[in-house]
């Protein structure tokens, strides 16, 4: 029996097989197998986590600036349509409305034969700058043209073509209804020296050149300015001054504007449409 017993496992050790053990009583349980269901473990109290800081977001970088658009003048609360208006423009395109508009008006202090009448806005005005004139270079200003009503325009313009022809007469005199003179804005002046009376040299005339260049601290324009015909539909006249306010007249000397029309933006004004 003994020698059957070493012959059996020396067959087992050949084949590769050991034998299996009877498990004991006393023995701890086997662990389960990863096919078994493990139970749901406890979970372990962990300290909370401080919250992470939030990550803090940088400013989006300001865009480029545009490359600049060229300056558009703005009219905002300006009124160029009423007649009553100190801004309202009168040329070959827009005439006055009512033709026959007439302004209440007061004697012009500085005239030079003291039968002239402008709004009196425009008389304080006129009063101020040719203090500020006589100051300056020690000349000051005569008033010798102003308010002219629609029948005295449609005389004076009449008279005109008469005279050169109605296209002549278009580019020095405005016909009736269309005259900045009838707004009581508008004056023809000269130093009072008396140089250049109604003339182009008037532009270059001491008075001539300081009105040019100081006119717009008044309030004033020079209506129609040299080469501008096109845009105006009036030859250069340095002794036509047209009153806007201190506002208009400041803000199209800034810009470098040069005519009314470009300022309202209402376009060019040749001829009559």
């Amino acid at each position: 029996m003994r020698r059957v017993m070493v012959v059996l496992a020396t067959v087992l050790l050949v084949s590769g097989c050991a034998p299996v053990a009877t498990p004991d009583a006393s023995s701890s349980p086997a662990s389960p197998t990863a096919s078994s269901a493990s139970p749901t473990p406890t979970p372990t109290p962990t300290a909370t986590a401080a919250p992470e800081p939030a990550a803090t977001t940088e400013p989006a970088a300001a865009p480029a600036p545009a490359t600049a658009a060229p300056q558009q003048p703005s009219t905002a609360g300006v009124d160029i349509d009423s007649a009553a208006s100190l801004q309202v423009l009168v040329n070959k395109r827009r005439p006055l409305v009512p033709a026959d508009y007439q302004p209440v008006l007061v004697p012009v202090s500085i005239a030079q034969d003291g039968d002239e009448a402008v709004r009196p806005e425009v008389d304080a005005a006129l009063a101020q700058m040719s203090a500020a004139m006589q100051a300056d270079i020690g000349e000051g200003i005569h008033v010798f043209s102003s308010y002219r009503g629609y029948a005295r325009q449609t005389q004076l313009y009449n008279g005109y073509v008469a005279q050169y022809g109605q296209a002549q007469a278009d580019t020095t005199s405005a016909r009736p209804g269309h005259s900045e003179h009838q707004t009581g804005l508008s004056v023809d002046l000269m130093g009072t020296g008396g140089a250049c009376r109604l003339d182009v040299c008037f532009g270059g005339t001491a008075a001539g050149r300081w009105i040019a260049e100081h006119a717009w601290e008044h309030g004033f324009i020079v209506r129609y300015p040299d080469g501008l015909q096109g845009i105006t539909g009036y030859h250069f006249e340095p002794w036509h001054v047209r009153f806007v306010g201190a506002e208009v007249a400041t803000a199209m000397h800034e810009q470098g504007i040069a005519t009314f029309e470009e300022y309202a933006g209402t376009g060019n004004a040749p001829d009559y449409g």
